[in-house]
């Protein structure tokens, strides 16, 4: 959808004109109260659920949905029951406007010139693209992580607009290690020699090293220390030597190298960073973890998050895993508290799973039950 009137941003700026990608699943009702906004996390998109048919009617390989897990016909989020709407954030890089786009004031692709963009100016645009559907108030919002602070974002920029929240694996703000850790992986990105201080598309050529390293980092913290263990624990891609080499039958000795990829865990990381390189763009990951790093409801309240949430008028549900240490469940039991410091109905649900913060893009029976039961009682 296209918006030929200005979004005024958080920063100063404003976007004089935009595009945003979305997806719709399921049937709005003639009361138009059934709608349900899925608001992504850092690398995802629009789109949430089911999977891409090219031309020819057949499927497209690997184009499952990120939530495919959580939302279709007969699933937690019953789009036999909801309109689910997925919708791109604004600098992304899946089809709304973001750096890789042409900025039409000047005719360039905008690069590193795209304005700092906030989790606020995602729900606002977010909250243009409902008008545009004719969608007054939502029956739920929903995300995880950074898709749950976009949610906890709606709530109190938006608090008559909103019915329900259900907000999964995330946080009122980040914690300094949070921030550190995304000050990591952008150090990696705007050091490669390709970066060309983010106007790269001039130069022909992509800090694909700088964006493998950048979700190298990611991956260490979305995931637990047991389920690295359980995957990978020590082992070597090439099996040690077995032939004894003395009386007491001890193994040859080990050739050491600090180049070769040689354990799985290393190979697995290179993997997922030489993905990660080829479909995502640089200064797209940098907004969208500024945008992470600046999310705060209670700075403009002298960080008292109970007072930032007076203005809330959502039912909620919160959902946290025990091993996500990038979002930790002390986390989430802080916004329960600032909730329910205001007297707000509060659901919370605290999942004890070996992922780490992936939990909660996995199938969890628990975990997508109590989701299941939380929406049978929304009425659409």
């Amino acid at each position: 959808m296209h918006f030929g009137h200005a979004l005024p941003l958080q920063s100063g700026a404003s976007l004089s004109a935009y595009d945003l990608s979305y997806e719709t699943y399921g049937t709005l009702n003639a009361e138009r109260s059934n709608a349900v906004l899925i608001c992504h996390a850092l690398n995802a998109s629009h789109h949430v659920a089911g999977v891409y048919r090219d031309a020819s009617g057949e499927l497209v390989p690997r184009s499952e949905g990120w939530w495919d897990t959580m939302i279709g016909p007969g699933k937690p989020v019953d789009t036999d029951r909801f309109f689910v709407i997925g919708v791109n954030n604004l600098g992304s890089c899946f089809g709304s406007t973001g750096p890789m786009q042409t900025d039409p004031q000047t005719g360039q692709i905008y690069g590193a010139d795209f304005p700092v963009v906030t989790v606020e100016d995602w729900v606002d645009a977010q909250a243009r693209l409902l008008d545009e559907l004719g969608i007054a108030t939502l029956a739920v919002v929903m995300g995880g992580s950074l898709g749950g602070m976009q949610a906890l974002s709606w709530t109190l920029r938006y608090p008559n607009r909103v019915r329900h929240a259900v907000v999964v694996a995330s946080a009122p703000n980040l914690t300094a290690e949070n921030i550190a850790f995304n000050e990591v992986a952008r150090r990696a990105i705007v050091t490669d020699p390709d970066f060309h201080g983010g106007h790269f598309y001039r130069h022909g050529v992509l800090p694909k090293r700088g964006l493998r390293i950048a979700r190298m980092i990611g991956h260490i913290t979305y995931l637990s220390d047991d389920v690295m263990n359980e995957k990978f624990g020590r082992q070597l891609r090439r099996a040690v030597a077995a032939a004894p080499t003395g009386p007491a039958g001890e193994l040859a000795p080990y050739k050491f190298s600090t180049q070769e990829v040689e354990f799985e865990i290393e190979s697995y990381l290179r993997h997922q960073g030489d993905k990660f390189a080829e479909y995502f763009d640089a200064n797209t990951y940098l907004l969208i973890t500024r945008a992470l790093d600046y999310f705060d409801p209670a700075r403009d309240v002298g960080g008292d998050l109970s007072l930032a949430f007076a203005k809330a008028r959502a039912k909620f549900l919160l959902v946290s895993f025990t091993t996500d240490w990038r979002f930790s469940p002390a986390r989430s039991r802080e916004i329960a508290k600032a909730l329910l410091d205001n007297q707000r109905d509060v659901s919370y649900a605290e999942i004890d799973a070996p992922h780490g913060h992936d939990a909660f893009l996995l199938d969890d029976a628990r975990y997508l039950g109590i989701v299941r039961s939380y929406f049978e009682k929304v009425v659409g």
